[in-house]
């Protein structure tokens, strides 16, 4: 069964992504907020979270299961960009208009992952 192009696509931003966690952790580790213990490690499980699944997303057999991980993913990351957007120096610098807008972009991923559900 040959799968969509754009589930490639998918699987390489979420693989790209999941390899910036191990290239740049800072980044990762100052949105994570405060009240979760272990930032260091909860970057590295997110990253390597979002390894597999992309993996996982291009085989077959585990694409269902793959997507419905990355819904899981996104929900559990959204803490991280709602604390980006209300915290000063969680914000990395961008602007607050950006930073707001990345709220309903979490939406959209949800959506383009549950279409291989």
């Amino acid at each position: 069964m040959a799968l969509p192009w754009h589930l490639y696509l998918m699987a390489a931003l979420y693989f790209l992504a999941g390899i910036n966690h191990f290239r740049k952790p800072g980044f990762y580790v100052r949105i994570i907020p405060p009240f979760f213990k272990n930032p260091k490690l909860l970057n590295k499980i997110s990253g390597t979270a979002e390894i597999l699944l992309a993996v996982f997303l291009c085989v077959p057999m585990t694409t269902s299961l793959a997507a419905w991980g990355i819904i899981l993913l996104l929900v559990a990351i959204f803490p991280a960009n709602v604390y980006m957007y209300t915290n000063r120096e969680a914000s990395l610098g961008f602007p607050k208009w950006l930073l707001l807008l990345r709220l309903p972009l979490q939406i959209l991923l949800i959506a383009w992952a549950y279409r291989y559900t």
